[in-house]
């Protein structure tokens, strides 16, 4: 038991040290609106403050290799578990590929894969076996990918870089991504491409988010109130705060943002799954699925 606190500890420390933030303690949720927040107190949260997605619209101004080797050598800085790193990172710069590949377009494109091909390898060349074929490793290595990407982003920004992370590989026929790159039939999955490049414009504000009710719990897990809950709807409803994807939900007959989200932009999910999804076949063929 000793042990296994020992390695939480030590994954914990990790994960905070490999982004250099700590972040301190916060208001309770029960003691009532939230304390007015300070400016941040050194450069590595000046830029996490400053994250923000450019949603496909980038030059085609290339980036210098020098950079691109910057934010590869940071992302593999980030925590992940054992020091695995079950993840691959696939670089393309040709704008036509990425785009075959994601649907967008930039100066490069980083592509995240949850990836146990060298760990099998390496496992082969010294007479092991070791099967990652269970929905736990695609868990445990789908958290260190997604620390990795973030990791990447984090960079890119304080190099004056901005970025879109994106699932657009997901979409439409998903087979293409192992196609156009190559990818192992099993035990690699692309989970997230970040797009990275120059906007074509500067946005005009940043994307707000929520940041109490609802997301932070403390000590343990908070169901919102009816009345929290209309709070949450206020402040998507909100335009100064920038939370909502768009502003024209009012136009289109909604009362609440929150209605044009699920009837408009979620409506797929407006009834539970009923069938096998190209997600799970892929997965499957992946060899993630347990028998």
């Amino acid at each position: 038991m000793r042990n296994q606190k020992n390695r939480r500890d030590f994954l914990k420390n990790s994960a905070m040290l490999s982004s250099g933030v700590i972040l301190g303690q916060a208001h309770s949720l029960h003691a009532g609106p939230p304390k007015k927040t300070t400016a941040p107190a050194n450069e590595t949260l000046t830029t996490l403050h400053k994250l923000r997605t450019i949603h496909g619209n980038f030059t085609d101004q290339a980036i210098p290799d020098d950079q691109i080797e910057q934010i590869l050598q940071a992302s593999i800085r980030a925590a992940n578990s054992s020091n695995m790193q079950t993840y691959s990172i696939v670089v393309v710069k040709d704008r036509e590929k990425m785009k075959r590949v994601c649907q967008y377009q930039g100066g490069c494109m980083l592509l995240y894969c949850v990836d146990y091909n060298r760990i099998k390898a390496s496992a082969a060349s010294l007479g092991h076996t070791y099967y990652p074929d269970s929905i736990g490793s695609l868990v445990v290595a789908g958290i260190n990918t997604a620390f990795a990407a973030q990791t990447a982003v984090i960079a890119a920004r304080s190099l004056g870089l901005d970025c879109l992370t994106t699932n657009g590989i997901h979409r439409g026929n998903m087979q293409r991504v192992w196609e156009i790159l190559d990818l192992p039939k099993e035990h690699c999955f692309p989970l997230i491409a970040v797009v990275i490049g120059y906007p074509t414009q500067e946005p005009d504000h940043l994307r707000g988010r929520l940041s109490d009710v609802g997301v932070i719990h403390r000590e343990s897990y908070h169901q919102p109130t009816p009345e929290e809950l209309e709070t949450v709807t206020r402040q998507y409803d909100n335009k100064e705060k920038h939370i909502a994807l768009n502003d024209s939900w009012g136009q289109q007959g909604h009362k609440h943002y929150l209605d044009w989200l699920f009837k408009v932009w979620l409506k797929g999910a407006a009834k539970p799954t009923e069938k096998e999804t190209q997600m799970l076949r892929m997965l499957k063929q992946c060899g993630f699925v347990e028998a």
